[in-house]
């Protein structure tokens, strides 16, 4: 799936286009006001963009990006602020470009657990697009990512997480208390052929069912990190 679809038309790049972020922030404001002011609100949609816009490849449909963003980072802050009323269990996965072994984790959790694990992902130094070898691999398996796009780590993400999920981005994710953290080392898709990077799929997707079955059994309750 090619970006036009994924995101609809292009827009003018984010360029001192306050009346762009203006209207983004009203449209979230719909979602989010009961939780944030309108002033939280619009700090986050601004920062989004500030963070978003050193992406340079995003720039055509950055407006459309910024708002997904704000969107998520606004909806972790909320679980994290304890203003969800049911949360479920928030796993983040978390890789250095957010390109390729974080996003395919992601889409195959979100087959396994569906709506009763908020998955979320973040790079801690993100790419410009998905790696085309993660949309194969899920092709395979009648998967895709929809809306998903390389997206930094921020604190708030942090902060939400029950599970925090590395995948080879070395120190750069915050250990903080009350999580449970989980190192999983497998090889970069990058440079991969394909049967290898299949099999890393593979065993992605059988470490992320064994999770699932955890998370549905009980939600973690202490913090740990293990490799």
């Amino acid at each position: 799936m090619d970006e036009q679809s994924r995101f609809g038309p292009a827009t003018p790049p984010l360029r001192d286009n306050g009346a762009v972020l203006e209207r983004i922030v009203r449209r979230l404001a719909t979602r989010h006001g009961r939780s944030f002011s309108r002033e939280t609100i619009t700090a986050y949609v601004e920062k989004s963009a500030e963070l978003l816009g050193r992406q340079a490849h995003t720039t055509l449909y950055l407006p459309v990006l910024v708002e997904h963003f704000a969107d998520q980072r606004l909806r972790a802050l909320a679980k994290a602020s304890g203003m969800c009323p049911h949360p479920v269990p928030h796993v983040l996965f978390v890789c250095t470009e957010n390109a390729g072994r974080s996003q395919l984790a992601a889409a195959l959790m979100r087959r396994r657990a569906g709506t009763a694990v908020e998955v979320m992902t973040a790079g801690s130094d993100p790419g410009h697009q998905i790696a085309p070898v993660v949309r194969g691999l899920l092709t395979e398996q009648g998967l895709d990512l929809g809306e998903e796009f390389p997206k930094p780590l921020t604190a708030e993400v942090v902060d939400a997480a029950d599970v925090v999920v590395t995948l080879g981005c070395g120190d750069a994710c915050p250990v903080l208390p009350g999580r449970r953290y989980l190192d999983w080392d497998l090889p970069e898709l990058s440079g991969l052929d394909l049967e290898s990077a299949r099999s890393v799929r593979d065993a992605l997707d059988a470490r992320i069912g064994q999770l699932v079955r955890e998370l549905m059994g009980a939600r973690p309750s202490a913090s740990a990190t293990e490799q």
